[in-house]
């Protein structure tokens, strides 16, 4: 049986220190599952990413673990065990996907593989030589999957991924989540019931800044989380 690959206890995030977005948050994620997180506006599923991603700074824990050892999430051997892709983002403006992937690659130590795969399957293949800035919302995060999916880190985080995607995309999309157990884990949070049912070996009801309720395989289905949400919505 996989054991955890990444352990947070009694996490606490903030942007306002007398606001907390996140209170005692404390989450396992298995070595080679696929975690959905879903929730309402202002649940806390950014925000843990972000923790998680090194970029947000106002937090605290009892402990974080990787691979069952504490863990600094700025150490670079955890950086380089680690892609996000952002909800939204617009850096590295003026490199073409191109020039991104081989910086990514260079900067994670690996050696680049073909992905004309992954760009044929996102319909990315006539804009691999475009400057990120000039790409469309959709197009620029086509650009962050398919490297986040040719760099197979052994945690992988996607926040709203399915956001600005065609239809084919979106599918195409979703194969490559529910395929990466091969890889390693991903984590990744959404608004779209579909995403989370057809992918999720385990999906998480955040309200508050609080994990409310687990889903489990065998056990996930669009009703019942829906149901969990209108109940969190009618709090």
């Amino acid at each position: 049986m996989a054991g955890f690959l990444l352990e947070t206890d009694n996490l606490n995030a903030w942007y306002d220190s007398e606001k907390p977005v996140l209170s005692g948050f404390s989450i396992g994620l298995k070595e080679h599952e696929a975690v959905g997180l879903i929730g309402l506006n202002g649940a806390g599923k950014t925000t843990f990413l972000n923790v998680l991603s090194g970029l947000h700074s106002g937090f605290r824990a009892d402990g974080i673990r990787f691979c069952g050892k504490p863990v600094n999430l700025r150490d670079r051997a955890f950086k380089t065990s680690r892609y996000t892709v952002f909800a939204e983002d617009a850096s590295f403006p003026y490199f073409t996907f191109r020039e991104y992937l081989s910086y990514v690659f260079s900067a994670y130590g690996k050696k680049q593989p073909d992905v004309s795969e992954l760009a044929a399957g996102f319909h990315f293949e006539a804009f691999e030589d475009v400057l990120l800035k000039d790409l469309s919302t959709g197009n620029r995060k086509k650009a962050f999957l398919i490297t986040a999916f040719a760099l197979r880190p052994a945690l992988l985080l996607l926040d709203e991924p399915v956001n600005g995607l065609d239809f084919e995309s979106t599918e195409y999309l979703y194969r490559q989540i529910a395929g990466y157990r091969e890889y390693g884990t991903v984590l990744f949070s959404s608004h779209i019931l579909e995403s989370i049912t057809l992918t999720s070996d385990r999906v998480l009801v955040l309200e508050g800044g609080k994990i409310r309720q687990t889903f489990e395989q065998g056990d996930i289905e669009t009703s019942k989380i829906r149901e969990a949400l209108r109940y969190e919505n009618d709090r």
